[in-house]
């Protein structure tokens, strides 16, 4: 797993941007969504083209904060890349920036037919959770997903960003997201990307502008739970 630690030096400018380390000081588990993008067998899955193998071992802190948030009455997003619509939708990138045959693999295995679309087997998603697919790197962007509208719709506007690639779809999708007015925490240990300096790079340069990082214990300790309906209400 990622070895993160904020640099005293990012600290610093957080403190004296905002007055304190976190914007989030409370969490509340009504208005919240644990987002976990593509942690599928594409991105994850040993022996897969674009596999992060640190990705594997994020799985248990993305399962364990799961369980608490849903306990706590919030919501799991999984967010899925699926090539459906890539070409459609986004093609400079799979023209210009992919090899052809970079692209036909990326294509084929991201179809909602093959294997490289699934979740990676040792996650625990619920039939209850939210489930999205996206086509470009961020969620949050134009018309790669319908992930603002199930947010809203939900009433969710407090977002824990989990997944892979940290410094990609995991990062744009944050980025994004704080632009659209959500209040953002990207989790670090349970983000993961190729090595810890890209993953350190990504969650530095978050949490100066757009949102805060924290440790799942860090999330778990501001996690307020949603008041329980009592017997006479229902």
């Amino acid at each position: 797993m990622h070895k993160y630690v904020v640099p005293p030096s990012i600290r610093e400018r957080v403190i004296r941007l905002q007055g304190k380390p976190f914007a989030l000081e409370r969490i509340e588990a009504a208005r919240t969504a644990l987002v976990v993008v593509d942690m599928q067998n594409y991105y994850v899955a040993e022996g897969y083209p674009n596999e992060s193998p640190v990705a594997r071992a994020i799985v248990p802190n993305i399962n364990r904060l799961a369980v608490e948030l849903r306990a706590a009455g919030g919501r799991v997003v999984w967010v899925q890349t699926d090539s459906a619509e890539a070409l459609a939708k986004w093609s400079n990138h799979h023209k210009y920036k992919l090899t052809p045959e970079r692209a036909a693999t990326r294509l084929q295995k991201l179809s909602a037919a093959d294997d490289g679309f699934k979740l990676y087997k040792t996650l625990e998603p619920r039939p209850d959770d939210l489930y999205v697919r996206k086509i470009k790197f961020s969620a949050m962007i134009g018309d790669s997903s319908n992930l603002d509208r199930v947010l809203r719709d939900n009433g969710l506007d407090v977002l824990l960003v989990a997944g892979t690639k940290t410094n990609v779809c995991c990062d744009s999708t944050a980025r994004d997201a704080s632009m659209m007015e959500y209040r953002v925490a990207m989790v670090s240990d349970c983000n993961a990307t190729l090595n810890d300096e890209e993953h350190a790079a990504a969650l530095n340069g978050f949490q100066i502008s757009f949102g805060d990082v924290m440790t799942v214990d860090e999330v778990l300790q501001r996690l307020a739970p949603a008041a329980k309906r009592s017997a006479a209400a229902s």
